[in-house]
C-alpha cells in the first residue's frame, strides 16, 4: 500500500455539515471530551469482543485504559486508548464520511454473526467532529489490532483531510486536538470561556460526564517548559468506574447507595427510599432512583432542578432531565441509563422521541409501585412521605390521567372523624345508607374540622374529608367519583346528608323556635345593603347544630381560597352564589326573630360576619362590622 500522504475531501457537503454540527448540534463545548472518551471506551470494547473469536489478537494488550494528556507548550490535548484502532480504509470510511457511525456498522456486523454486544456506546463519526468546537486542527494516529501498519489522519475541518504513515507501535489511537487561540473580546469563543488546557478543568469534565465509564481514565500534564509535571500521571484514575445501577443489588452496600445519593442530590441525609430497576425487552435501561427523607428547598420553585440525570451507556448526557419523569414526581432523584438512546441526543429530541416516552412510563409505574409497597408494608414511613410530598403527588391526579386511579389509591386525607384516611378506607368505613364521599375544602385542615358546615355530619357520625391543599379543589373539579361513589361538598347548598338519624342528643327546636319568616325577613333586610350582593337567599338550616349561621354555596362549591388563587393568577373567578343558612334552634336566631325591622339590618350584618369568620374568610368591612357589634351590645 502506498505510504505517501494522500489528501482527500470529506464525503457529503462537509464544510456546511461541520459548521452545523459545531454550532448547533453541540451547543455545550465541554462535550468534546465526553465524545472522545466515549469513542475510546468503544474501541476498547471492540477489541475485547474481537479477541473472543480471533486468536491472532490474543497478544494485544489486555488491560484497557484511556489517557488524557495536556501539552500546554504546544496547546494540545491528546486522548489515547489501547483499543481496536483503525486501518487506513476504516479511517477513510469512518472519519471521511461525516455522521457515518463505525459503531453502528460494527454492531450490525456482530448481529449478523450472532455475536451482538450491548456495551458499545459510541457513534464514532458524529461525536468525533465535536473536537472542532475547541480545536482548529485534529490528528488521529492509529494502528489496527493485528496489523503492523499505523496511519495518521489529519484535518483542519475545512472540508479536506489527509492520511499518511503513522507513528504508533501498538494497537489503539491517539486523538490530538490543537486548541484554538482565543481572540480577545470574543466571549463566545470556547477557548475564551474556559481554559481547556487546565488539568482542573479537564478533571471536572471527566468527573461530570465520564465518571462511570468502565475503563480507567488517567490525566497527565506536560508543562510549558516541556517537562512532565507528574501530579496525575500514572497514579490513580480520575473516574470512579462505579456505575452502581448496573451492578447486582446484592453486591452494593447500603453505604455505597447512600453515598451515591448524596452525590446526585447534594443532600446530607440518607434517602427515605431507593428504587433499583432494570427494564428489558424492546428497550433496555437501568434506573437508580431515590425518594429524599426531606423536601428539597426548591420543591415548589418552578425553575428548580426537577428532573433526574440521564446517562447513555454509562456516559453522562444531562441533569435535570424532565422528559423522563413527570412534574408531580419532581422530588425523585437519581439516574436513568439507557442502552438505546443516541449519545448525541438533545432535549428537543427527547421531547419527541417514542423511546423516551416509553422510559418515562416505566419509571412512573415503578415509582408508584414502590410507593404502594411502602404504604402497605411500612405505613409509618409512608405517612412521613405523604406529609412531605403528598401535595405534590396529588398534582398527578389532574395531569396524569393514565395513572390517576393509582395515585388516588396512594392519597391520604385528613378527616373529621379518623384523623387521616385513604379513599379505600373511607369507602370501607362508610355508614349504612351512605353512598357519597363527603369533603370540605377552602383552608387548612385544622380550621376546616371546626367548620359549622360539618356539625350535622358529625352529629350523624359521618366522616368528612378535609381537603386543605389548594390542589384538592383543582382535581376535584375534574374527578367526580371514586369507585362509583360521588364526591359531595359539605359546603354545597344541595348536599344531602345520608347515613341515618342523629347520634347526638341535640334538643329539637321548641314550640317557640323561629319559623321560615325570620329567614325571609333577613333576606329582605339585606336587599341593597353593601357587601351582600353575593347572598342570593336566606334559609333555615338542617346542617347546623351549635352555630347560629353559615354560608353554603349554590351550584359549584368554590372556596374563598380558590377565588384568591384565581385573582393571584390574574384570572377572573367564577361568579359567587351564596346562601346564608341559619339555625332555628340557636338562641341568637330567636333573638333576631323578636327584633323589629330597624334592628334587623344590624343582625344581618352580624350573622353574615360571623359566618365569614367561621369559614376563615376576612369580613369585607371590618370597621363597620365592629361598629355593628358595639351597637348591638349597647342595646342589649
Amino acid at each position: 500500500m502506498d505510504g505517501n500522504v494522500g489528501r482527500y475531501e470529506f464525503q457529503s457537503e462537509a464544510k456546511q455539515v461541520l459548521e452545523l454540527m459545531i454550532h448547533s448540534v453541540y451547543s455545550n463545548p465541554d462535550i468534546f471530551l465526553r465524545e472522545l472518551i466515549s469513542n475510546a471506551s468503544d474501541a476498547l470494547d471492540k477489541l475485547r469482543i474481537e479477541k473472543l473469536s480471533n486468536e491472532a489478537l490474543s497478544e494485544e494488550s489486555s488491560n484497557g485504559r484511556i489517557t488524557v494528556r495536556i501539552d500546554s507548550a504546544n496547546r494540545t490535548i491528546t486522548v489515547s486508548d489501547n483499543g481496536i484502532g483503525m486501518s487506513r480504509d476504516e479511517l477513510i470510511s469512518f472519519l471521511g464520511t461525516i455522521a457515518k457511525s463505525g459503531t453502528k456498522e460494527f454492531i450490525a456486523a456482530m448481529s449478523e454473526a450472532s455475536r451482538g454486544n450491548g456495551d458499545l456506546i459510541g457513534q464514532f463519526g458524529v461525536g468525533f467532529y465535536s473536537s472542532f468546537i475547541v480545536a482548529d486542527r485534529v490528528t488521529v494516529d492509529t494502528r489496527r489490532a493485528g496489523s503492523a501498519e499505523s496511519w495518521l489522519w489529519e484535518s483542519s475541518g475545512d472540508g479536506t483531510f489527509s492520511i499518511g504513515p503513522g507513528r504508533r507501535e501498538v494497537c489503539g489511537s491517539d486523538v490530538t486536538l490543537h486548541i484554538k487561540e482565543a481572540e480577545k473580546g470574543d466571549a463566545d469563543s470556547p477557548a475564551e470561556a474556559k481554559d481547556y488546557l487546565s488539568k482542573w478543568v479537564l478533571r471536572e469534565i471527566v468527573k461530570k460526564y465520564s465518571d462511570f465509564v468502565s475503563y480507567p481514565i488517567y490525566l497527565e500534564e506536560r508543562g510549558k517548559d516541556g517537562g512532565d509535571k507528574g501530579e496525575d500521571g500514572e497514579k490513580e484514575p480520575v473516574n470512579s468506574m462505579k456505575a452502581l445501577w448496573i451492578r447486582p443489588e446484592s453486591s452494593v452496600t447500603d453505604e455505597e447507595y447512600n453515598e451515591f445519593y448524596r452525590h446526585v442530590s447534594h443532600d446530607w441525609e440518607d434517602p427515605m427510599e431507593r428504587i433499583v430497576y432494570r427494564a428489558e425487552g424492546t428497550s433496555e435501561f437501568h434506573a437508580l432512583l431515590y425518594i429524599p427523607a426531606r423536601p428539597p428547598l426548591d420543591l415548589f420553585y418552578r425553575e428548580g432542578a426537577h428532573g433526574i440525570e440521564l446517562y447513555i451507556r454509562r456516559v453522562f448526557i444531562m441533569n435535570d432531565c424532565r422528559d423522563l419523569i413527570p412534574e408531580y414526581l419532581r422530588f425523585v432523584r437519581g439516574v436513568v441509563d439507557s442502552e438505546d438512546l443516541p449519545l448525541n441526543v438533545s432535549r428537543e429530541i427527547l421531547q419527541q422521541d417514542a423511546l423516551t416516552a416509553m422510559i418515562k412510563r416505566s419509571v412512573v409505574r415503578k415509582v408508584l409501585d414502590s410507593l404502594k409497597k411502602m404504604k402497605s408494608d411500612r405505613p409509618d414511613d409512608y405517612k412521613k412521605f405523604w406529609g412531605m410530598f403528598g401535595e405534590v403527588l396529588k398534582e398527578g391526579i389532574v395531569s396524569d390521567v393514565k395513572n390517576r386511579d393509582a395515585i388516588m389509591k396512594l392519597a391520604l386525607f385528613s378527616s373529621s372523624k379518623t384523623g387521616q384516611t385513604s379513599l379505600e378506607d373511607y369507602v370501607a368505613n362508610m355508614k349504612e345508607g351512605q353512598k357519597s364521599i363527603y369533603y370540605i375544602s377552602g383552608g387548612k385542615s385544622a380550621s376546616l374540622v371546626d367548620s359549622p358546615k360539618l356539625e350535622a355530619f358529625s352529629d350523624r357520625g359521618l366522616d368528612v374529608l378535609l381537603m386543605g391543599d389548594p390542589i384538592d379543589e383543582i382535581w376535584l373539579a375534574s374527578v367526580r367519583e371514586y369507585e362509583k361513589h360521588v364526591f359531595v361538598s359539605a359546603a354545597s347548598a344541595d348536599a344531602e346528608i345520608e347515613g341515618g338519624a342523629s347520634e347526638a342528643k341535640a334538643e329539637p327546636p321548641g314550640d317557640g323556635a323561629p319559623d321560615d319568616s325570620v329567614a325571609s325577613r333577613l333576606k329582605e333586610a339585606m336587599k341593597g345593603m353593601e357587601g351582600f350582593a353575593a347572598i342570593e337567599d336566606v334559609r333555615l338550616s338542617s346542617r347546623l347544630v351549635d352555630s347560629p349561621a353559615t354560608f353554603v354555596q349554590k351550584g359549584e362549591a368554590i372556596s374563598a381560597q380558590m377565588r384568591n388563587f384565581f385573582k393571584s393568577m390574574g384570572q377572573e373567578a367564577p361568579p359567587e352564589h351564596k346562601i346564608l343558612e341559619i339555625n332555628a334552634a340557636h338562641p341568637l336566631i330567636k333573638k333576631v326573630s323578636e327584633s323589629d325591622e330597624g334592628a334587623l339590618k344590624d343582625w344581618a350584618v352580624l350573622l353574615a360576619g360571623l359566618a365569614c369568620i367561621a369559614d376563615g374568610e376576612v369580613v369585607e368591612n371590618p370597621r363597620a362590622f365592629a361598629r355593628t357589634i358595639e351597637k348591638l351590645l349597647a342595646s342589649s
